[in-house]
């Protein structure tokens, strides 16, 4: 599939912007292939610099404050140029993609209401045309896979998906975000537990996995967080029995929610979860919805790189 995204606003700049993506598919640490085309009208644009940058809408730290559209991660992909009047120039790229690029599709399904977007800056001396961006879709790593599909097996029930502004401590992020999933408890632990935040950050060894369970039924009260951490590697992930080790890690997290709960104030408010209390998400009608982002299947093949009539 060919996604294309054109850039409308810029006659001002006497240049049209188009990116390309001859497959917008695409899962965290590989590169992304694709071309941005300019055209230039009746006379020579100078172009200061091309950048790509990848952007998402991401929730601020105020549990109170909207979404906002977040670019967080950006590569330089051309300097400076000129395209002549009337003429076209191609820029090929391959740019790789962070480890911690959210995921947005799940067994070929949109995650609730992430969405990820490629967008192209292209800065004509002295203005700066941001263009249209193009939607991408980043599918899970085999390591990511096997642990959604394992909560899934478990009974756990998706209720909602987003990226939370701020980092976690001792945590070694690297995008200003994290990708929080939240899920209804299945049956066989909602004793303990009425939801379940999850945590992914991989890097090119391995993923750690954070359970964030819902302190509304901790015995703790609201200053107990019950966060468990784990760490697997994607070397063999592929051979592991996901459903036993998951299961293994949530009897775990829930024995160490209920030793901290068993030493707490019992006379403590217990108050909702800032984290995973909100209202569940709604899936976003058919189309790419990310405030911006437009695209569409391309028309035609493309060619090689380099300049064009």
């Amino acid at each position: 599939m060919r996604l294309t995204g054109v850039s409308r606003g810029s006659a001002w700049t006497g240049l049209s912007v188009t990116t390309t993506l001859p497959n917008p598919s695409t899962r965290p640490g590989l590169r992304l292939p694709g071309r941005v085309t300019l055209a230039a009208d009746g006379e020579d644009v100078l172009v200061r610099h091309i950048r790509l940058g990848l952007v998402a809408q991401v929730e601020p730290e105020d549990p109170g404050a909207p979404r906002r559209l977040v670019q967080y991660h950006q590569w330089p992909i051309a300097g400076r140029f000129v395209v002549p009047g009337g003429r076209r120039r191609a820029v090929d790229f391959a740019v790789p993609l962070p480890w911690e690029t959210p995921v947005t599709v799940f067994g070929g399904v949109p995650l609730m209401t992430l969405r990820t977007g490629l967008r192209t800056e292209v800065s004509v001396d002295p203005d700066l045309d941001q263009g249209e961006m193009v939607p991408v879709l980043i599918h899970p790593l085999p390591t990511q896979q096997h642990l959604l599909a394992a909560l899934d097996t478990l009974g756990f029930v998706m209720r909602q998906a987003g990226l939370q502004q701020g980092r976690l401590p001792r945590v070694a992020q690297t995008l200003p975000f994290q990708q929080r999933l939240g899920f209804w408890a299945a049956p066989l632990y909602a004793g303990p537990m009425t939801e379940l935040e999850v945590i992914m950050r991989t890097d090119s060894t391995g993923m750690e996995v954070l359970f964030w369970l819902d302190r509304r039924l901790a015995l703790a009260g609201v200053t107990h967080q019950s966060i468990s951490r784990f760490r697997v590697w994607h070397a063999g992930a592929d051979d592991r029995d996901w459903v036993a080790t998951v299961d293994g890690w949530l009897r775990h997290a829930i024995d160490r929610h209920a030793a901290a709960a068993a030493h707490a104030d019992w006379s403590a408010t217990i108050r909702e979860s800032a984290h995973v209390s909100r209202h569940p998400d709604q899936p976003v009608a058919p189309g790419y919805g990310l405030g911006g982002t437009a695209g569409g299947a391309g028309v035609g093949g493309g060619g090689g790189g380099g300049d064009g009539t």
